[in-house]
C-alpha cells in the first residue's frame, strides 16, 4: 500500500455532476498506477483544491458554476505551468477545443469515450504527451485556417441566438439595422451557412457562441 500510494498518479476530478464524478473514482480506484486525491464541483474550488494536494493529473470540465474550466485552467497554470490538466467535456467543437488547448490544456477528451480513453489518456499526459480525442482533432484541422468571427459578430450571432430581430439588436448595441444586415452578411459567408439559423447551430455546434 505505501509503495501505490507513493508511485501513484494523483488525480483532481473536477465536474459538477456528482454523477459523472462518481463514475470517475470507480474508474481510477480500478488502476493500480492511479490515486483519486480530490474532487471539486465548480472552477474556483477547482482552483483552491489544486493549491492544496498539487495533483499530477487535473480532469477539468467546461462549462461549471462560478466562473469556466477554462477559465480555472489559466488561473492554475498561471500559478503552477507544469500543471497537466484533461479537459473532459461534451462539447467537441473545434472554437472551444482550440480556446482550452490555449490555455494550457494537455488533453481534450469528450466524455462519451471516458470508460474506454481516460486511463490511458491519464498516463500519456501524465508522461508528457498531449492526447486529443480523434473527432475534435479532424474538427481542429478542417477549422485551421479559418478566420472565425470577430467579436462584434459573435455578439451578434449570440442575440441572434436569442431570439433578436435585427432592430432590437442595433437598438441593443447602438448600431443601425443596416449595420446589423452587414454583419450577418459577413456570418454567414464565413460559417458557410445558408441562413441565420443555420448559423446558430454551426456557431453553437463549434463553441463559437454558448449552447
Amino acid at each position: 500500500m505505501m509503495a501505490h500510494a507513493l508511485t501513484a498518479i494523483r488525480i483532481l476530478a473536477v465536474d459538477d455532476h456528482p454523477v459523472l464524478r462518481e463514475g470517475i473514482a470507480a474508474l481510477i480506484a480500478r488502476q493500480p498506477d492511479m490515486s483519486l486525491v480530490a474532487e471539486a464541483a465548480s472552477a474556483q474550488e477547482a482552483i483552491r483544491q489544486y493549491r492544496s494536494v498539487r495533483p499530477d493529473v487535473t480532469l477539468m470540465d467546461i462549462q461549471m458554476p462560478e466562473g469556466s474550466g477554462i477559465n480555472a485552467i489559466i488561473d492554475i497554470r498561471s500559478e503552477f505551468p507544469a500543471a497537466r490538466i484533461i479537459v473532459l467535456t461534451t462539447y467537441s467543437g473545434d472554437v472551444l477545443a482550440n480556446r482550452a488547448l490555449k490555455a494550457g490544456a494537455c488533453g481534450y477528451l469528450l466524455k462519451g469515450a471516458v470508460r474506454k480513453e481516460l486511463v490511458e489518456t491519464i498516463r500519456q499526459v501524465h508522461c508528457g504527451a498531449r492526447r486529443i480525442d480523434p473527432d475534435v482533432a479532424v474538427a481542429l484541422a478542417s477549422h485551421l485556417n479559418d478566420g472565425g468571427l470577430s467579436v462584434r459578430e459573435a455578439e451578434v450571432l449570440t442575440l441572434v441566438a436569442s431570439g433578436k430581430s435585427n432592430k432590437v439588436i442595433a437598438g441593443n448595441l447602438g448600431l443601425s439595422e443596416e449595420t446589423i444586415k452587414g454583419y450577418l452578411k459577413n456570418i454567414l459567408v464565413k460559417l458557410g451557412a445558408s441562413d441565420r439559423t443555420h448559423a446558430v447551430t454551426l456557431a453553437q455546434r463549434r463553441g463559437i457562441i454558448g449552447l
